[in-house]
């Protein structure tokens, strides 16, 4: 949401594959990254997949901008939650259950993956973002000429990945999955009446017609031994009546803020989040509101109260930062992207979106400052193709042209353009001294074009 929301940017990653059809199975997917969402879902997931004895560095979560209700896990330790389900939750617990759940499947070696979705996973990333740059940008992906219509400020295009294969579970796998997940909420004294809320919104779908019911029920056939067994638990669990912490309350409470805020026309932002609705949520949805909405003046009004309030939010910074940069202040944007990187330095998305907009600048300090970034964002995300890109024009801007095809080859790759992958490298080979470090790096990347190419 970075969308992009992030940066408080909103980037929009777009996954599409062949032969898609109108059901989960079949369809594109445009997944949306955001530094606040995504940071705020790993502080909930975490504990549970430490508490499966699964790797959290080793286990994704995105967020697939799609308003119907539903998760899924796909492409391996890879856990999908759709916009319309996070914002269609009333609590964080039924978020957490959600995730509880997903990894239930994941814990329980659920997927069971084709020899061609194996093989997919293994050639091509299964999430990969190509960064617009301005209105052109936008437009080039949205195939609108109006920026407006695009997801937030940074948006991605896309190359085919192999995202081919969407597991629709059995109900064995269902209720071993639900059995698992409560394990998980009660080793981490966390009740499950927030997965049985979210299970009874499906209580009635049976009897809908396949195309009228949500997604999740297609793709985890519910059955009323299942709610029951939900029940049984909580009529016996020590934490059921665990209250539910304000950290918790005020994450949910901004995650659905901001995605309402960029997915949602105005009319329906400032429905749900009315004026003299004065908590921090329904501001911060209302600034995203009016920013989407092009409405500057109204959306700096009500950030800058919330900077005064919360003056070492990065995302407040971020957010700021783009609408700026979205107004074409370009300089005035660098400052409030500067910031937001020193309060999380760490944050690739973050070290994206400055270093997006320093290359946009030109001046060769900022550039060579950005292409330092990036280099870090690259070996913190190897398969973000956003940095990649990133990485391509700034070398090229400072003559490092070499290293900028060997950027292209690998975004190339990442996106399964393996003939440009096979161009770029070449290319890079020819300006690296022979069986150095970059040149056996493009050689790598070369084999590896020819193998998608011959495959």
């Amino acid at each position: 949401m970075k969308l992009w929301i992030h940066t408080a940017v909103f980037l929009l990653i777009s996954i599409f594959s062949s032969g898609f059809t109108k059901d989960l199975s079949a369809q594109s997917l445009s997944v949306l990254r955001d530094s606040e969402i995504e940071t705020i879902l790993r502080a909930w997931a975490d504990p549970l997949l430490a508490s499966a004895d699964l790797d959290p560095d080793a286990v994704s979560i995105r967020l697939v901008n799609d308003m119907r209700l539903n998760a899924f896990v796909a492409g391996g330790q890879n856990i999908f939650l759709n916009s319309g389900l996070l914002m269609a939750t009333e609590d964080p617990l039924q978020v957490i259950g959600v995730v509880a759940h997903e990894i239930g499947h994941i814990s329980g070696g659920h997927l069971a993956r084709s020899d061609e979705a194996s093989q997919q996973a293994k050639t091509v990333a299964l999430l990969h973002t190509i960064l617009g740059i301005g209105a052109a940008a936008v437009g080039a992906v949205t195939g609108s000429s109006s920026s407006g219509e695009a997801a937030g400020a940074l948006i991605s295009g896309g190359g085919a990945v192999g995202l081919r294969h969407f597991l629709a579970f059995s109900r064995t796998q269902e209720t071993a999955a639900d059995q698992a997940a409560l394990k998980l909420l009660e080793a981490n004294q966390i009740s499950a009446k927030g997965l049985l809320k979210f299970l009874q919104k499906f209580a009635n779908q049976d009897l809908l017609s396949p195309d009228r019911q949500d997604p999740y029920l297609r793709t985890h056939p519910l059955t009323r031994g299942r709610i029951s067994f939900v029940e049984n638990h909580i009529a016996v669990s020590e934490v059921s009546n665990n209250q539910i912490s304000e950290l918790l309350l005020n994450q949910h409470a901004r995650i659905r803020a901001k995605l309402v805020g960029f997915l949602r026309p105005i009319e329906k932002t400032l429905q749900l989040y009315p004026p003299e609705d004065k908590s921090v949520a329904a501001r911060y949805a209302r600034a995203i509101g009016y920013y989407r909405d092009s409405e500057i003046e109204l959306a700096l009004h009500e950030l800058e109260k919330l900077l005064l309030e919360e003056p070492e939010n990065p995302y407040f910074h971020e957010l700021r930062g783009q609408i700026f940069f979205e107004s074409g202040q370009l300089r005035q944007a660098w400052p409030s992207y500067e910031i937001a990187n020193e309060l999380l330095p760490e944050d690739s998305l973050l070290m994206c979106a400055l270093a997006r907009l320093e290359i946009e600048i030109g001046d060769q300090e900022l550039v060579r400052k950005a292409i330092g970034s990036l280099e870090k964002v690259v070996i913190y995300e190897p398969a973000n193709n956003v940095g990649w890109w990133l990485l391509s024009i700034g070398y090229g801007r400072v003559g490092r042209m070499a290293d900028s095809s060997l950027a292209s080859a690998e975004q190339a790759i990442l996106e399964g353009r393996p003939k440009d992958a096979l161009l770029y490298a070449a290319r890079a080979m020819r300006g690296f001294d022979p069986n150095s470090p970059r040149w056996l790096r493009s050689n790598d990347v070369e084999q590896l074009a020819r193998r998608y190419i011959e495959r």
